[in-house]
């Protein structure tokens, strides 16, 4: 006996889905920075030493004088011999004026006269201890130093920014559909009508 059956066949429907991503680009430019540096500046100043050496006393203990000083110690001593000249020829007139009030003026004079004192002589090539005089002033350094502080420029830059924006596109890849058949399937009217569906 045939089994009346009903036949279904079915397709689920699909959907298509188109995805495109986003997209960023990011760039950074590098900052310019530029850095000078000047240069320090120095200034130096040098007083120089100085080294004095006197050797007026020992060429004059040797008797090696100038010109200049030889002619003022012989007008030092001409005035003093020709004070001490006056003074002595003072004294002898007053001597010789007193005559009368006794003594021997004139043998008194005659005698000092000859016991002058000569001059004494000593070695004269040898200057006197201490003689050379000298005298140092050390050399004096001024250092001057200004300092110049860098010159820092910076330029920086901003971010590049490039944005896609991502897409979704849907679609139906595949439709929905049914089919239906029958197999042994009868109707039966009056009458014992019979009919194949």
């Amino acid at each position: 006996m045939d089994m009346p059956q009903v036949r279904l066949q079915s397709q689920q429907a699909k959907i298509s889905l188109t995805i495109t991503d986003a997209a960023v680009q990011i760039e950074q430019p590098e900052a310019e920075q530029s850095i000078r540096q000047p240069h320090a500046e120095i200034t130096m100043h040098t007083t120089p030493s100085k080294l004095t050496i006197d050797q007026t006393q020992a060429w004059n203990d040797m008797d090696l004088k100038s010109v200049f000083k030889r002619t003022e110690d012989f007008a030092k001593l001409g005035k003093k011999s020709y004070l001490e000249g006056i003074t002595r020829r003072v004294q002898e007139g007053k001597e010789m004026m007193e005559i009368e009030n006794g003594g021997n003026p004139i043998a008194n004079q005659a005698r000092r006269i000859a016991e002058r004192k000569l001059k004494d002589f000593a070695i004269g090539w040898i200057p006197s201890q201490f003689s050379v005089k000298s005298d140092y002033q050390p050399s004096e350094l001024n250092i001057n130093v200004k300092v110049n502080q860098p010159e820092i420029k910076n330029t920086p830059h901003k971010p590049q920014f490039e944005f896609q924006r991502g897409q979704v596109d849907t679609g139906i890849a595949q439709y929905q559909s049914l089919k239906v058949d029958f197999d042994n399937l009868k109707f039966y009217g009056v009458n014992g009508f019979e009919m194949n569906i």
